[in-house]
């Protein structure tokens, strides 16, 4: 016993006595991790740097301060911003037919390029005093998301110069000359803007562009000597590319003969160039999936330009990578996030009208519980997106820059929508696919790819960057430890490694007594805030943030530099945080609102399905470690009985459904900030128009529906003979049949297709 306890104080010392520990514990730790940390490249480092960490990093730490989230003021218009949005937005979305931009001219007309300048759509992030319209990005995301419902095409037209372009980068990074000069010429739409990244052989490995300049003397305008850059390049995929007048070119800059410094390779450099720039080079259009807006290749042979034409001037040189991925970091949580929440918000809203109106088999279509079923999936996703392009909206109106959020922002928004339109398309059937004027919904299934493609490609975004970029900007201790690892004073950074180390160890072992609190306790006791109905899923977000917080560190600890290879682990756990923040979001939006009765349902299907995804990302990643005995042990523990939590109740379906069948508030909140045209004759118009007429009749059908189950009148359709005889009998009156033709006129209208004469399609045999 002597020997035990001589044991156990020996230990006791050694951990607490500081140069003793670090010298027998810590530092072979310490010598260990440091050999396996895994190089990090400049561009790494500035990428996992980008932006800061905001409710993501509560997440991370398995104890979530709810306090913080709720500080968060609601998102709101100011008075201009509204008025902006009744007034030139909706002008906007009145006058894109979008059949004819994307099928006839391929392009924008003319007088909607004209109104998108006059109007001042490019320069909605840009400040007043330079001549901008300096909305909040609250603002910025709805005027996205109000034109996306209506056109695609129109909406990256706006959202490009708006997002990730010279605007925003010049307001970050510009010199007081180049804001002076370029700000207002971009902001009354004088010039207009793209930023070539894309190269042929780098795409989202942007690092390794083979765009390149070297700096160097040469004549420029009247002066024979100048100080500048000779500059060669290729790009593709550039928005606005083919019409822009002034072009902002990533590029990798070199100065071999040490005229800026010593360095010979300097690096990512941005240029703000005028695309008639002797050199410069404007190719053909790309054709994006049969759409209308501008997009094509550019390229520069031997272009020279000064050195003040590199954004912010000499000092930024080879900060460009760390200046893209800091603009990133905002733009990817506005743009694509408000361009997919549009779509999904019009496909739910014509789609469940459209399953009002279509009858089969005697009934409408979303009498059949296959198509409550979808309805209800249509319904939730999109409030749950919604909340959260909301909530993030607000966080970035208040100062915050999430990163990782951003990321998860883009790559589930657009995946939603993803999914949203192929269910709008299994509801509508063969009047989806046939393309027409008529159409609401083909020419978005068309272009959804683009959204997916685009600002980092989604599979990379999933597999490496929420949680690759996550597990270090968020995490409570893991950046503290990698710049204490990657000390060059050894000793200093041991000492600061063990400083940290202890802390870590003390929340590592927090949270593996929480989770198993939680296990086999449940977490009916955790601390949350909410009422009655809400409590329950701040309690489960409890209890799945603990234990996503000690599996985050298990595979840290596992794994450790090889986890930056390890991509579907790292997938499944950026899913855990992903839809972790999604519930978040859905609750914070729903109090947001006044916690409004009629929005339970939508509340309950969007928390529900959250909180199960995120459990069974949870539990997937589990079967992917490599120890498997230590994982088996901390999945028994988190989860000693089994999953918990269920993907979203039956009983939702049909509550759902009807809420987007019925003329009801709830669905117009649901559906808030999107265009909808007042004519009958309009591709979305004539269906909301017959909804409303067949609605209008419902009294009428039932009326003539219960006399056909009598017997007083024939089976069939209600048409106009039916009609007649009914009045006759006194079972309608003349105001109930007039609606029931008018019902039946509109649904004709909304159900019909388009058809083409053979030559109007170049069909005809050459």
């Amino acid at each position: 016993m002597n020997l035990y306890l001589s044991a156990g104080l020996l230990i006791l010392a050694v951990g607490l006595i500081g140069p003793l520990r670090r010298r027998v514990m810590v530092r072979p730790v310490f010598n260990a991790m440091r050999r396996s940390l895994p190089p990090i490249s400049q561009t790494e480092r500035e990428a996992l740097e980008a932006g800061k960490p905001w409710w993501d990093a509560e997440l991370f730490t398995g104890q979530p301060d709810w306090r913080k989230l709720h500080a968060l003021p609601a998102p709101s218009l100011s008075p201009q911003e509204q008025a902006f949005l009744d007034g030139p937005v909706q002008t906007l979305c009145a006058m894109l037919d979008d059949w004819n931009i994307t099928h006839r001219r391929r392009d924008l007309p003319p007088e909607v390029w004209h109104y998108i300048r006059e109007q001042r759509f490019c320069g909605i992030i840009i400040p007043k005093h330079y001549g901008g319209l300096e909305f909040s990005e609250f603002a910025h995301s709805q005027i996205v998301m109000k034109i996306a419902s209506r056109s695609t095409s129109a909406a990256v037209t706006v959202m490009v110069p708006n997002s990730l372009g010279p605007a925003k980068l010049l307001l970050a990074y510009g010199t007081e000359a180049q804001k002076n000069h370029y700000l207002p010429r971009l902001a009354q739409g004088l010039e207009l803007p793209a930023f070539a990244l894309t190269s042929p052989v780098a795409g989202s490995d942007a690092a390794s562009m083979t765009d390149t300049g070297v700096v160097c003397y040469a004549p420029f305008g009247a002066e024979p000597r100048v100080l500048g850059i000779r500059l060669n390049w290729e790009k593709r995929y550039i928005t606005l590319g083919p019409v822009a007048t002034v072009l902002g070119l990533a590029f990798k800059l070199y100065d071999p003969e040490h005229l800026l410094g010593e360095r010979d390779e300097i690096g990512i450099t941005l240029a703000l160039i005028p695309t008639d720039t002797p050199g410069v080079s404007i190719g053909r259009r790309h054709f994006p999936l049969d759409s209308g807006f501008q997009n094509g290749p550019n390229w520069g042979k031997d272009v020279f330009i000064p050195l003040d034409w590199v954004i912010g001037g000499q000092s930024q040189c080879g900060n460009g990578w760390k200046m893209l991925m800091q603009c990133l970091a905002t733009g990817r949580a506005i743009s694509l996030p408000a361009l997919s929440v549009g779509a999904a918000k019009s496909v739910s809203r014509f789609c469940g009208a459209y399953a009002r109106v279509r009858r089969q088999f005697g009934v409408p279509l979303g009498a059949f519980e296959g198509i409550e079923e979808v309805l209800a999936r249509m319904a939730g996703t999109t409030y749950l997106t919604d909340a959260a392009r909301q909530v993030t909206c607000a966080a970035l109106d208040a100062g915050e820059k999430p990163a990782v959020i951003s990321a998860i922002l883009k790559y589930h928004l657009t995946e939603s929508m993803r999914k949203t339109v192929n269910d709008g398309m299994d509801i509508l059937g063969g009047a989806g696919i046939c393309l027409g004027p008529n159409n609401f919904l083909g020419r978005v299934y068309q272009v959804v790819p683009v959204a997916i493609t685009v600002e980092g490609a989604n599979i990379l975004t999933r597999s490496l960057m929420i949680f690759g970029q996550g597990s270090v900007r968020c995490h409570p201790f893991v950046q503290a430890e990698m710049q204490a690892l990657d000390n060059p004073d050894s000793n200093r950074g041991l000492i600061e490694f063990d400083r940290v180390l202890r802390r870590h160890t003390a929340f590592l072992l927090g949270n593996l007594l929480r989770g198993i609190y939680y296990g086999f306790g449940g977490c009916y006791f955790s601390r949350a805030p909410g009422d009655r109905h809400t409590r329950r899923y701040y309690r489960r977000i409890n209890r799945l943030s603990t234990a996503f917080a000690l599996s985050a560190d298990f595979a840290l600890l596992a794994l450790g530099g090889g986890l930056k290879r390890k991509e579907r682990i790292s997938a499944r756990l950026g899913d855990v945080l992903s839809y972790l923040y999604l519930c978040c979001c859905a609750l914070k939006h729903f109090e947001d609102q006044g916690s409004p009765p009629a929005a339970l349902p939508l509340l309950d299907w969007a928390c529900q399905h959250s909180l199960h995804r995120a459990q069974q990302s949870l539990l997937a990643s589990f079967w992917l470690f490599p120890t498997r005995i230590p994982t088996l042990l901390l999945r028994s523990l988190l989860f000693p009985f089994g999953k918990p939590y269920a993907p979203p109740a039956d009983r939702l379906c049909g509550q759902l459904a009807q809420l987007l069948m019925t003329d009801n508030p709830g669905r117009d909140d649901l559906t808030a900030g999107i265009f909808l045209s007042p004519s009958a004759n309009d591709p979305s118009g004539r269906i909301e128009h017959a909804f409303k007429a067949v609605i209008a009749a419902e009294a009428a059908e039932s009326a003539v529906k219960h006399a056909q189950k009598q017997g007083r009148l024939a089976r069939g359709y209600p048409d106009e003979a039916l009609l007649a005889t009914a009045l006759n009998a006194g079972i309608i009156d003349a105001e109930q049949a007039e609606r029931l033709r008018a019902a039946n006129a509109a649904r004709a209208n909304a159900i019909k297709v388009d058809d083409f004469d053979p030559a109007d399609l170049a069909l005809t045999p050459r």
